[in-house]
């Protein structure tokens, strides 16, 4: 509907002649039914009196409307999610009275009832304008205001929001309910405001800078997960955040204290709410896990602290800039990482983790600019992809080592001084950094940030009967579609193997532009055992591997003594496969050769997730099950060989988990479950039960009364969700019915367990049982689309997709799907990237086909 769905231009003519001022926004959260009481006053001037705009409301009823102060008839107003405003004085005061609606989708206010104890817990999400489902408000970021919240609620309960949290004034009603009335916020915009309510456990702590100032520091969590909750190491890397930041950008804190709250059934990993932080709460570890996680934490932790300045403080004006929000605080949190916290190897598990992710979304048909052209916001809520992350903050870090790190933050510096709490576009943020830096980045802005794709480069090498370098060249392409030949900064590293390893003998950077650079300076050289291009991760493209190069790293890929260079080779040989210029097998080799020797275990997690996926996409159908059954085998051996209770034995345990396939492994699996089997120092903890019983159900090997026995052994919500999965994952046609009944064909599942649904639906075992699925999907994803919201119908139509169904007849009823001419863009972009993914497959099989 047009009023749901805002576009650019109508938040132009809206900025342009409104100013905002204040909202005064009231809530009332005691009751228990399926609404709670909103009442908004709102304060803004119209440069042109006797205009006509509208204002913002997502809710089931509203009471009154109020425009200085004139009662408008809500029937006649109020529509498609918005309020009609005719008459516009030059200042304007307007009170708006509704009904709206708890949601359990992750969006608005959600609220959430744990089962095992019957707690409340209410948080709002807004990102990207969902504010307008708990008051009503002008929702586009660069309609800032100062916000006032006064919130009814039980109280016992813990509420919190941009501002500290005053004392509750209790009723006088004797209710057991208070209110809480909060001091008005900065100006900020409407996205990054928040409010979390309910029985949350609470620890506090505090941050003093180095000019003496305290910042009041909370870490939130469930208070069942309240054992669970590590929060000194929670604090301990946020207050390195702060250390680094406030040193590098040089400017307060913007907020009066800084929480983070860790929710229950989150959508995303983490959102930056101004001083109040929400977390999705699956990192409170309630089993062990691997340091990879306590790494990614710290990441998010970072992130989101970095947007405090970067998109809190100063914000951008239109979701065009989206990516450059993300990208900064993605890159400073890797910086900041690197740096000052104990994960050194950063960068090593940016380019393996994030930079596969922009490489991946860099080449589907819906690859975009970074700058993208952001028209409505169905256009934004698709576009948190891997270029707005990953490829923007991959193209940051390249700007640094073209301008200069510390001419880079001198003009962090000047954009924060510049503009604080205002909105700004890229040009701003160009313009500071041209003054720091005296480069003129007009080109480089052209070439990076306003054309999409991504290049490819490959070195070309001939030597003598000697074994030196006659000539040497960097080859670069494009793709046809996005045919754009940049020009890089680049490194090459020589790498020989030596009794410390694999090590670098030597290194050159230069400029690499056009379709062929000549490295004169190499010519001469004795060829080494390893030539890899962009070494040291300085530019943003693919890398290919010399038939030399790949034959030493195959074999010896483990050999690297540093981390970086051998994670861009396991980056590139994945990139190779999923480009069917490796065979799946090659891949399986390489990868078995090597990742015994790989220590950095988020590495190893990756080379998991990404063989097991080459292996049931990419493999020849007819090879796969002898791919699977090396990779289980290589599973087991290397879970009774590595060092008891380590984390390399547990991401192989989870490997083993997912891939099991023989009676002997099958057996393993269910004495771990029952405690007839053990393997020295692992420890078969909840969440591991729950993987270990996944695969036992998905392979026919346990029952339904096996996942009651175990939900009611983990009678949590997380647990509920794994019942949930594991009840889908039946090898069955009635438990297959019953797993699509539940999210296809019914709204009442809450986001959380909907996606553990479609997780445990989708098993690659049961190729044959889904296909039956794929005409369903194609009839009902239309009307999930109108039907739902955002964050559901994404989550419905590309996790049913079906993605492991390759074959041509699945393009053609794709395609079939896709030729209608009523097509909505934002449904239309998800599924054409879903089918790129099948005819991606299809080329892989054939190559690793061919390869036999």
């Amino acid at each position: 509907m047009p009023g749901t769905n805002l576009t650019r231009e109508e938040a132009r003519e809206r900025a342009r002649i409104l100013t905002v001022d204040t909202y005064d926004v009231a809530l009332d959260l005691t009751g228990t039914g399926p609404t709670f009481a909103s009442e908004t006053t709102v304060r803004f001037s119209c440069a042109e009196p006797g205009a006509s705009t509208f204002i913002d409301l997502v809710a089931p009823s509203v009471d009154s409307v109020t425009l200085n102060g004139t009662e408008l008839d809500p029937a006649k107003v109020f529509a498609d999610s918005r309020i009609r405003l005719d008459g516009l004085a030059a200042e304007n005061e307007l009170r708006v009275v509704a009904s709206c609606a708890y949601m359990n989708t992750g969006e608005g206010l959600h609220r959430f009832v744990d089962p095992v104890d019957s707690k409340t817990y209410l948080y709002t999400q807004f990102e990207v304008a969902d504010a307008r489902r708990v008051f009503a408000n002008f929702e586009q970021p660069d309609l800032k205001a100062s916000f006032a919240f006064s919130i009814s609620a039980p109280q016992d309960w813990q509420v919190i929001s941009n501002s500290p949290t005053p004392d509750p004034i209790p009723s006088l009603e004797g209710n057991g309910a208070a209110v809480w009335r909060f001091a008005p916020t900065p100006r900020i915009s409407t996205y990054i405001t928040a409010l979390v309510a309910g029985h949350y456990h609470a620890v506090r702590d505090s941050y003093t800078a180095a000019d003496g100032t305290v910042v009041p520091l909370g870490v939130f969590c469930r208070a069942s997960l309240a054992e669970f909750l590590d929060a000194d190491n929670i604090f301990d890397v946020t207050k390195q955040g702060f250390d680094y930041f406030l040193e590098q950008f040089d400017f307060p804190y913007p907020f009066a204290k800084y929480d983070q709250l860790f929710v229950p059934e989150y959508n995303a990993g983490a959102m930056e709410n101004a001083g109040c932080v929400t977390i999705l709460e699956d990192y409170v570890f309630r089993s062990k896990v691997t340091d990879a996680s306590y790494e990614v934490r710290a990441e998010t932790i970072l992130h989101e602290l970095a947007h405090m300045w970067f998109g809190d403080l100063v914000t951008m004006q239109w979701w065009d800039d989206l990516w450059l929000n993300e990208s900064f605080a993605t890159y400073a949190s890797i910086r900041c990482q690197a740096e000052v916290t104990r994960w050194k190897h950063a960068w090593a598990t940016f380019g393996n983790r994030m930079k596969t992710w922009a490489y991946r979304q860099d080449q589907l048909p819906s690859t975009h600019p970074i700058f993208a052209d952001i028209r409505d916001l169905e256009d934004v809520e698709v576009n948190f992809d891997g270029i707005t992350y990953a490829k923007g903050a991959s193209v940051l870090k390249q700007l640094v080592a073209y301008v200069g790190s510390d001419q880079f933050m001198a003009g962090v510096r000047t954009y924060f001084k510049r503009h604080a709490w205002g909105n700004t576009t890229l040009a701003d943020l160009l313009t500071a950094l041209e003054e720091t830096s005296g480069r003129d980045l007009s080109a480089w802005s052209a070439e990076w940030l306003q054309t999409a794709g991504i290049n490819t480069v490959r070195p070309e090498i001939t030597v003598d009967d000697s074994g030196t370098i006659t000539s040497f060249a960097v080859l670069q392409e494009a793709p046809e579609a996005w045919p754009t030949i940049r020009t890089h900064r680049m490194a090459i590293g020589f790498y020989n193997r030596t009794s410390e390893g694999l090590v670098r003998s030597h290194r050159v950077e230069l400029d690499v532009s056009g379709p062929r650079t000549e490295v004169a300076e190499l010519v001469g050289r004795a060829r080494p055992d390893v030539v890899l291009l962009n070494d040291d991760d300085l530019t943003y493209c693919k890398i290919r591997l010399d038939e030399h190069s790949l034959a030493v790293v195959t074999s010896a890929i483990g050999e690297f003594a540093d981390p970086l260079p051998r994670a861009l080779c396991w980056a590139a040989a994945w990139d190779m496969t999923r480009d069917a210029e490796m065979a799946t097998r090659d891949y399986l080799t390489l990868v078995l050769s090597g990742i015994g020797q790989e220590k950095d275990i988020n590495i190893v997690g990756s080379l998991h997730r990404q063989l097991i996926s080459a292996l049931e996409l990419y493999a020849a159908p007819e090879w796969r099950p002898t791919g699977l059954a090396r990779l289980a085998e290589a599973a087991l051996g290397h879970l009774r060989s590595s060092a008891p209770g380590s984390d390399h034995q547990l991401a192989w345990a989870r490997c083993l988990a997912t891939v099991a396939v023989t009676d002997d492994q099958i057996a393993l699996l269910k004495g771990l479950l029952d405690g007839t089997g053990t393997v020295d120092g692992l420890a078969v903890d909840t969440d591991l039960r729950w993987a270990l019983l996944q695969r036992l159900v998905a392979v026919g090997a346990a029952d339904a009364d096996a996942i009651e026995a175990e939900r009611r052994r983990d009678d949590t919500a997380a647990g509920a969700r794994h019942a949930a999965a594991c009840l889908a994952a039946r090898p069955t046609r009635a438990a297959k019915d019953e797993a699509w009944a539940s999210v296809v064909e019914s709204d009442t599942l809450p986001n959380a367990t909907q996606g553990a649904v479609i997780g445990g639906f989708l098993q690659p075992d049961q190729r044959e049982l889904l296909a039956a699925y794929t005409e369903r999907y194609f009839e009902a994803i239309a009307g999930i689309w109108e039907q739902r919201t955002n964050e559901i119908a994404q989550m419905i139509v590309m996790g049913f997709y079906p993605s492991i169904q390759v074959s041509q007849a699945t393009l053609d009823r794709t395609d079939a799907w896709l030729d209608a001419a009523d097509r909505v863009p934002a449904l239309r972009r998800l599924v054409v990237e879903s089918r790129d993914g099948v005819a991606r497959a299809l080329r892989a099989q054939e190559k690793d086909r061919a390869s036999a």
